[in-house]
């Protein structure tokens, strides 16, 4: 039975698509759409598994990932 586990994926507009990241293991993909990019990069993110080797999955695993807003001065 395959298990699941939750990641992070932070989606930015780029030109006339989307860019979906998945900080812990460093995985873009892109789309047309929001709801394209984040789909994408589930399907990154299952094949990587399929194929990936367990230490390549923990070289490249960051499990502390802290998402936050920050207020500079600028100018």
């Amino acid at each position: 039975m395959k298990r699941t586990q939750q990641f992070t994926a932070i989606i930015q507009r780029e030109d006339d698509g989307y860019v979906a990241l998945c900080p812990e293991l460093d995985i873009a993909s892109q789309g047309k759409s929001v709801e394209q990019a984040r789909h994408n990069l589930i399907e990154a993110l299952e094949l990587f598994f399929e194929v990936a080797d367990p230490s390549e999955i923990q070289n490249r695993l960051h499990p502390e990932v802290f998402v936050t807003r920050l207020e500079v001065a600028i100018g």
